[in-house]
């Protein structure tokens, strides 16, 4: 039996400016993060027949040495196999040129495949779409959450977006809503949020106080007070910074849990919800506005909220 061979991979523009751990992980697809450092760490992945860090960016024409890695093959759950292919993503598309794809994600999908998903947003557009040479998440929305999400077709525009967000240069806007009567018409919320795994391998967030602050991150949302329904708050957010479960967390945090949250809300109500036809947390991406990576044009792009959403909405103006 031959001896698995190291394979040579010379960068070309889709690949030039991406740190090279990042281009390992996407090409090592499956591999584990920790033995894509491993092999980093001891010399095994050469650029241009020299040693490299992690933090490398690779450059046009570089030659990338991939060693030969050995994975165990995965176990597959039966309801992984039979799941259907999920619904096409076209006709979701509320913008698209040479350098921007823009998507009203539905709820219920995630945006990348793991974690017992076996396909999210991004591998099902790479199938529809064979020939892109070029196609990456610019952000992440939750599973259960739907609207604008923003995925670039070059990398000058990835870098681009990258910056803007980085930067504050994008105005994004979502629609929650809450159980409980908020009573301010804007609120301005700033706090610590910190990453913790359960027992189970779940990933969660919590607020920490100022004193246990750690490795936290600080987290800044602004509040409009849309519209009361007697108990539940409709209210638009616009986020200033960009956690992991930000205002799921912000506002459990301080007693407006979102409809139907899972992870952070009321669960007892939740099961009330669903019978009420509630299905999904109530948590849109409903707008953003930014300028063009490109040609620097002012973008309003906007998700309209879901029909079930609207439809509850109608069921609890109803009984006010």
């Amino acid at each position: 039996m031959n001896n698995p061979v190291a394979s040579y991979l010379e960068i070309d523009e889709t690949s030039a400016g991406q740190r090279i751990d990042n281009f390992l992980l996407k090409v090592l697809k499956g591999v584990p993060k920790s033995h894509i450092y491993r092999i980093l760490r001891s010399g095994e992945v050469r650029v241009n027949k020299g040693r490299i860090d992690a933090s490398y960016k690779l450059s046009m024409g570089d030659l990338v040495r991939v060693p030969p890695v050995r994975m165990a093959p995965k176990e597959i759950s039966p309801n992984v196999l039979n799941k259907p292919v999920e619904k096409k993503l076209e006709p979701f598309i509320i913008y698209e040129d040479d350098a921007l794809l823009v998507i009203n994600k539905p709820a219920g999908l995630a945006v990348h495949g793991g974690s017992g998903v076996s396909r999210g947003v991004i591998e099902q557009l790479r199938l529809e779409r064979p020939k892109a040479k070029f196609l990456e998440l610019v952000h992440r929305l939750d599973r259960e959450t739907s609207g604008v999400l923003l995925l670039a077709k070059k990398r000058q525009a990835l870098v681009a977006l990258h910056e803007a967000i980085r930067h504050n240069q994008t105005d994004k806007r979502y629609l929650a809503l809450v159980v409980g009567e908020w009573a301010e018409a804007k609120k301005r919320v700033v706090l610590d949020l910190q990453k913790y795994v359960l027992p189970s391998g779940e990933r969660r967030v919590s607020v920490v106080s100022e004193n246990a602050r750690g490795d936290a991150q600080v987290s800044e949302t602004v509040f409009y007070l849309r519209e009361q329904f007697g108990g539940f708050t409709l209210l638009e957010a616009r986020l200033v910074t960009g956690r992991t479960h930000q205002l799921r967390v912000q506002l459990a945090h301080l007693g407006f849990p979102i409809a139907g949250d899972d992870k952070y809300g009321d669960f007892a109500l939740n099961k009330q919800l669903q019978k009420r036809g509630l299905k999904r947390m109530f948590l849109h991406s409903a707008e953003t506005i930014l300028r063009h990576p490109v040609s620097g044009e002012k973008l309003h792009l906007i998700a309209p909220l879901p029909t079930e959403l609207s439809c509850f909405i109608n069921t609890l103006k109803v009984s006010k």
